[in-house]
């Protein structure tokens, strides 16, 4: 991936987005249902888009929203429903869209109080407490109404995308089934004439709609129940210097909340909200995004890393963590991962033997060796952090985690905290590692890599039409002739996880000192190809020219 000459450079104001004609786009453009590109599409974290590209528009949200209401009818939910929004542009619009047709079900509806922005894990967590207690397996539990919930979001994506995602009852990111029924009745409603349309849809003005909705403080049940999860009281009495940069986003109010409840010696250094997010650096393609797993995104945090012992960011939904320190600067999500799980496991919780660590099948073999070590069980799954859900949930999987820095965790007491990734308690518990132990995580990590070697890690982004992106999709282990990679034997060929016998969706293959995987973009022409050598970079340079070969030879790409 070749990197943009404006990466890690401020933003020109002359190239951000026009918010007006976004939002004109927003209720003018109508989507064309014939086109594939402007269809309902639910990836790993809800529908995307942009309206200026008719792929998130009012119709979108229209048919979106109407067919969770009769999804929510056929389960029987009929408990609060709690809907939050970023600060990306369109989710203002998107949110307004989805109340007046909510309300026109007569669901019982939960705003933000203060009518501020809320991070996802905020409404994961809000879901969770309202369902505690109660079966959260797809049906009402003995008549007592299940709460779900909304999270109007694209996440770290450029300011002119929305987003929207459904978390059923269980807290976290929907399954598959619940997403590809959702997603069949909205085009079914884009599709649909009349009444059978999106014209038919019900809904009420915006203003009976919103004086309809119960309010819900998310910030202070949030932000109040946070020492359940993390050891608040050891970061205050630290006195640790915490600085961090919310990116615009959801988690700009709650930081300043936990800083005053806590008694934090924390400093937020942009608390600028601008759906242009003009305040950004560019990513490394040369696009805004709000990553905080990118160094050119974090430029801006980076730079004050001697400033403070710790410093934090987060995305635009607060799903996503981002940690710098002044030894290691921006940590890459890999290295946070695997320091946190020997932490966590290593001593700081007493949570049961049993319980597993999970991770997906292209983050770190790092944590493999880690967790190995602590002799607890691996839970190794697909991308996609739905698959860490059911785990949280009955308490089987103490912490999960993803190479794109979204991570969840456990209570103390080893109960459910979120299901879906909350980049909050991943950044809180970087400070509790420094907190307790004298040192940060890039240090802690360090001391990891002196145990277990230094892995070397890399994704490419090979092209790939959608036929191979297909073939790709359908290969088995049969498919795959070779006996060595990169000159070691190898030891496994993964088409299902290991953890839970998922598809994959794609390719792994496994040596004793590294390993590629490859899969199909869900949005793009392109085939993902992720590698790891703990024989240094000469090697892994070697492992992705194999691997790129090796995917070109089954799905008859150029490689």
């Amino acid at each position: 991936m070749a990197s943009s000459e404006m990466a890690g450079k401020p933003a020109d104001p002359t190239t951000l987005v026009d918010i007006d004609a976004l939002l004109s786009a927003y209720h003018d453009i109508v989507p064309d249902p014939a086109d594939p590109t402007q269809r309902v599409a639910f990836g790993t974290s809800g529908h995307r888009g942009s309206s200026f590209r008719g792929a998130f528009n009012e119709a979108h949200i229209l048919a979106i929203t109407e067919a969770i209401c009769r999804y929510r009818a056929t389960k029987g939910y009929d408990g609060p429903l709690f809907i939050g929004r970023d600060t990306h542009a369109l989710s203002e619009p998107a949110t307004r869209t989805a109340l007046e047709v909510l309300a026109a079900h007569g669901v019982n509806v939960r705003v933000d109080s203060a009518d501020g922005f809320t991070p996802t894990p905020a409404v994961s967590h809000a879901i969770i407490v309202a369902n505690r207690g109660r079966a959260t397996n797809g049906t009402a539990d003995k008549g007592h109404a299940l709460a779900d919930g909304i999270v109007v979001t694209p996440s770290h994506n450029p300011p002119d995308d929305g987003g929207f995602k459904y978390n059923p009852p269980n807290g976290g990111p929907a399954d598959t089934d619940v997403t590809g029924w959702i997603q069949d009745e909205a085009n079914r409603l884009l599709e649909g004439k009349g009444a059978d349309g999106v014209a038919g849809i019900k809904r009420v003005p915006f203003e009976r709609a919103r004086a309809a909705a119960q309010p819900h403080d998310f910030t202070a049940t949030y932000v109040a129940d946070l020492a359940n999860v993390i050891d608040m009281e050891a970061i205050r009495a630290s006195r640790l210097k915490i600085g961090v940069d919310p990116m615009g986003g959801a988690s700009v109010g709650y930081w300043p909340a936990i800083a005053e409840h806590y008694g934090l010696n924390l400093t937020v250094t942009n608390d600028k909200v601008d759906p242009r997010f003009g305040f950004m650096t560019y990513d490394w393609d040369g696009k805004i995004r709000m990553d905080p797993s990118s160094p050119s995104a974090m430029a801006g945090l980076i730079a004050h890393r001697d400033r403070f012992d710790v410093a934090l960011g987060n995305d635009a939904d607060a799903d996503r963590h981002g940690v710098v320190t002044p030894t290691a600067g921006l940590l890459n999500p890999n290295h946070f991962l695997s320091a946190a799980i020997a932490y966590l496991f290593g001593g700081a919780r007493t949570w049961g033997a049993e319980v597993g660590v999970g991770k997906t099948l292209v983050s770190s073999s790092m944590i493999d060796r880690v967790v190995a070590d602590l002799g607890r069980r691996l839970v190794e799954v697909p991308v996609g952090f739905k698959w860490f859900v059911d785990g949280l949930v009955d308490g089987s999987i103490g912490f999960g985690g993803e190479e794109s820095a979204g991570a969840s965790f456990l209570r103390r007491d080893g109960s459910v905290w979120t299901t879906d990734k909350d980049g909050i308690i991943a950044d809180l518990l970087a400070c509790e590692l420094t907190a307790r132990t004298g040192r940060d995580p890039g240090v802690a990590y360090r001391e990891l890599t002196a145990r277990f070697g230094e892995p070397a890690y890399r994704r490419v982004d090979a092209p790939a039409t959608p036929e191979q992106k297909a073939a790709l999709g359908r290969l088995s282990p049969a498919d795959v002739t070779a006996s060595t990679l990169a000159g070691d034997p190898i030891t496994a060929i993964l088409t299902q996880a290991p953890g839970n016998d998922a598809p994959i969706g794609g390719l792994k293959v496994v040596t004793a000192n590294g390993w590629f995987a490859a899969r199909p973009s869900g949005t793009e022409n392109v085939a993902k190809v992720y590698a790891e050598s703990f024989r240094g970079e000469d090697h892994l340079a070697r492992l992705l020219e194999e691997a790129q070969a090796l995917v070109a030879s089954v799905t008859g790409g150029s490689g």
